[in-house]
């Protein structure tokens, strides 16, 4: 059952005037201050470049009173409820606690499968290229086997290559492991993980910040990144190109005050990944070991120095 605060915080997401929207995470900060009051009011109490450009737009989109805004909203939580999805929001207990201290939080989550407070609170990303090789692959069910073992929740975005290898192999041992899709809660992209984003949903968690009927696009993906970066204590960066999107979220990371872990390998060949190592935002490492050992820290220092230095092997 849908909360009255629920609901206005989804009515307040819906407004859209010209095609734009209120900024989601300005709503999102807002409402976890305790101001959803001031803002279906018109109020914006936060200064900043995102109330600013939101103002107008909010203000505009309030002539039509919110409660003209639930027939859409009704339609995309029956299609959430089609595909066993349910929601939770910045007002709740269940939220991620790892997404509060986020300035970019979404303000709401479709989910399948459970949440649980004190595993998701453990998540590490593992995350790399799409087009993977086959000793990048490796590493990568090196490294998420590992982690399970010791405790961490592997989260990724469902996406081929790195990301498949990272959840499959969590499934394998047994692990807990975490999606973020880059879609709304009723699609899957690509539609051949359909099957184990099934699994997942079944022992871990799939989480999307989108409108359940919302299909994949340019800026999905990218607004995946962030939440997977966000969710996790860290991300471990497998292998990665200087267009890949693990390498945006390798930065998003950084500028969230997550660790960013990338491996040997990938700072010897690629120079984005050099320089965020010598840019004091990352670290390189060569064993699970040393990552574990860097996320003894649950909240790491924004850009802290970094300068231990190892060697990840592949079995």
């Amino acid at each position: 059952m849908i909360t009255d605060g629920q609901m206005r915080l989804l009515a307040l997401c819906s407004i859209r005037v010209e095609g734009k929207s209120v900024d989601w995470a300005l709503i999102a900060r807002c409402a976890l201050k305790g101001h959803l009051d001031a803002l279906c009011d018109g109020n914006i109490p936060e200064e900043s470049p995102a109330a600013r450009k939101s103002l107008p737009i909010l203000r505009h989109g309030l002539r039509t009173p919110l409660s003209e805004h639930t027939s859409r909203i009704d339609e995309e939580l029956r299609l959430a409820e089609k595909v066993g999805a349910r929601l939770t929001t910045v007002l709740d207990n269940s939220y991620p606690e790892n997404l509060r201290s986020l300035q970019d939080l979404p303000p709401f989550l479709f989910f399948r499968g459970d949440l649980n407070a004190e595993a998701d609170r453990r998540a590490v990303a593992v995350v790399g290229t799409r087009d993977a090789s086959e000793i990048g692959l490796s590493r990568a069910k090196r490294v998420a086997r590992e982690l399970g073992e010791a405790g961490f929740t592997i989260s990724s975005g469902l996406a081929r290559g790195i990301d498949t290898a990272a959840h499959k192999t969590a499934l394998h041992f047994e692990r807990r492991t975490l999606a973020v899709l880059g879609t709304g809660i009723t699609r899957c992209y690509p539609k051949e993980n359909a099957g184990l984003l099934e699994e997942i949903a079944q022992s871990g968690v799939v989480l999307s910040q989108f409108w359940p009927s919302r299909s994949p696009g340019r800026d999905t993906f990218p607004r995946r990144n962030h939440v997977t970066s966000g969710i996790s204590l860290g991300s471990v960066v497998i292998e990665a190109s200087r267009t890949s999107g693990a390498k945006m979220q390798a930065r998003v990371a950084s500028e969230q005050g997550r660790h960013v872990l990338l491996l040997r390998s990938l700072v010897d060949t690629q120079e984005w990944a050099r320089k965020m190592v010598e840019a004091g935002r990352a670290t390189t490492v060569d064993s699970t070991a040393q990552i574990i050992e860097r996320l003894h820290d649950s909240r790491p220092s924004r850009r802290e120095p970094l300068t231990e230095q190892l060697r990840l092997d592949v079995e």
